[in-house]
């Protein structure tokens, strides 16, 4: 799968399309190395498609903006998870709109989980989901991480672990 265009992804998902679904093995990692701040907290799914990732992080306690810039993604998501409290959809290209609509005191943790390789300037998109990450004291450390990296304050972050 090569999209690259709105209009490409927009047929994806009025076709009836999916992603790869969250796993269980993903469910358990974030569960366990994700879980909201004792009070709830507040994540970020960027390209949540039709939003199975964001409707598990709010069943973990978080709050979820979950922003694809596919409409017909967005339906689906309000239609396959209207039971589900706690997400806000928002409809937003990451890359190019403006990021006012994303909440103004940051989020604790931010996904982006399968959209990675689609997104042309990487550098400029990370900065600026990285520039929302609120502060929070090192979480333990992710056992497949090499020791060199399990001294370093991390944020939580979910990683795209697929094959």
């Amino acid at each position: 799968m090569t999209y690259t265009a709105r209009d490409q992804w927009e047929k994806h998902f009025s076709d009836g399309k999916n992603f790869r679904q969250v796993g269980e093995r993903e469910r358990e990692l974030l569960a366990e190395y994700t879980s909201a701040p004792d009070g709830g907290g507040r994540a970020l799914d960027v390209g949540c498609g039709t939003g199975e990732l964001a409707a598990y992080l709010a069943s973990l306690g978080y709050t979820v903006d979950a922003c694809d810039f596919a409409d017909s993604a967005l339906a689906r998501a309000r239609e396959e998870h209207a039971d589900v409290e706690g997400v806000r959809w928002l409809r937003m290209d990451i890359e190019r709109d403006d990021p006012a609509p994303l909440h103004e005191d940051g989020y604790d943790l931010v996904v982006m989980r399968l959209m990675y390789p689609f997104v042309r300037d990487r550098e400029r998109v990370l900065h600026g989901v990285g520039e929302r990450l609120r502060r929070r004291p090192p979480r333990r450390p992710h056992p497949g991480l090499p020791p060199r990296h399990r001294r370093r304050p991390r944020c939580s972050r979910a990683i795209d672990r697929s094959p």
